[in-house]
């Protein structure tokens, strides 16, 4: 069979992948906090069909003669750039200005395991004045507990995560401090759904044993600040999208051509016995 008409189904696999990727893209162009991501390409393995020769005193050299066997998917990249802030002056509505996120988990007492980190600061109140998410998962404090908001007390939230809580007595205490965590490698986490990314093994440097929730010194000034009454919308771009979806129509289309031609060939060839 023809070595063309293996490329052309390879081609044709991975703009069917970039459309994928483009198609969850545009998707979530509202989605708070969303990460874009993008498809890159690498060549399979090429077919040496002739080695390269050295060159000598009595003759030149020569350079290697290799078919190529097609295309793969090289790597699908989440890109973290900041999304544009949206104000809505809700206070429990934060915005990291910064490349920090928000650690959340399903119980109060989280460990490392049950910890999953966010970007989208769409938090509520709950009816035992847990700060939560929208799923109920528990915002966490520096401390690795639960954020809680007494009933009666009135509350804000600085710009370094610290929360201040004023009671009917007027009495203030500012115990609480919104966890805000750097990964070295954020394009290692894995996404899990519900705007949430898990720390995959590639996140994170040799030696961290656990996410570090308290992102003191240089770890601080990386996090960024809070903003409160704002949310980081999606990062994504629909006039990059809309032009890389017709880059991948125009791909696909084009291997599609690739496989047509390979089989109107290999119909001549059957014809010969004619």
């Amino acid at each position: 069979m023809l070595r063309s008409m293996y490329s052309g189904v390879s081609g044709m696999k991975g703009f069917q992948t970039k459309l994928d990727v483009i198609g969850n893209n545009i998707a979530n162009v509202n989605t708070t906090g969303f990460k874009s991501s993008r498809v890159m390409f690498k060549d399979i393995l090429s077919q040496t069909s002739a080695g390269a020769t050295a060159p000598t005193d009595e003759r030149g050299g020569a350079n290697a003669k290799q078919i190529g066997l097609g295309v793969s998917i090289g790597s699908i990249d989440t890109l973290h750039l900041a999304g544009s802030a949206m104000t809505t002056n809700n206070p429990t509505d934060l915005r990291i200005d910064g490349n920090g996120f928000f650690a959340v988990a399903l119980t109060a007492d989280a460990e490392g395991g049950n910890i999953f980190l966010t970007r989208a600061g769409d938090f509520h109140v709950d009816g035992a004045g847990n700060l939560v998410n929208s799923d109920g998962m528990f915002v966490l404090n520096t401390g690795g507990g639960a954020i809680t908001v007494p009933q009666g007390s009135s509350f804000s939230i600085g710009s370094d995560g610290v929360v201040t809580m004023r009671d009917a007595e007027g009495e203030v205490t500012t115990d609480n401090q919104i966890a805000r965590v750097v990964v070295p490698n954020p394009e290692g986490l894995e996404k899990a759904g519900g705007n949430l990314y898990r720390v995959g093994q590639n996140a994170m440097g040799p030696d961290a044993e656990e996410l570090d929730l308290t992102a003191e010194g240089e770890l601080n000034v990386a996090a960024g600040s809070i903003v409160a009454g704002q949310l980081e919308m999606s990062n994504v771009d629909l006039t990059d999208q809309f032009t890389e979806m017709i880059t991948a129509q125009r791909g696909f289309q084009a291997n599609s051509r690739i496989i047509t031609t390979s089989d109107e060939v290999l119909q001549e060839v059957v014809n010969l016995k004619r």
